[in-house]
């Protein structure tokens, strides 16, 4: 019968084997938390994108005064 060594007291080389043994996989479960996004909070992004909607006035106003 083999004697118990204690997992504190067994080699780096034993303990790496005990470990990669017990290690499983998740499988399809992922164990990521996720929750959706605050809807109130402040995003940069978002509050930048009415410079983008907006159409651009000044390039066609200043093609349009040097053809007249």
């Amino acid at each position: 019968m083999k004697q118990y060594i204690p997992y504190e007291k067994r080699s780096k080389k034993e303990q790496k084997k005990i470990n990669a043994s017990r290690r499983t996989t998740w499988g399809a479960l992922n164990p990521v938390t996720r929750k959706p996004k605050n809807s109130k909070a402040y995003h940069r992004q978002k509050a930048q994108n009415w410079k983008r909607e907006l159409p651009d006035f000044g390039s066609s106003f200043f093609i349009s005064h040097l053809q007249h």
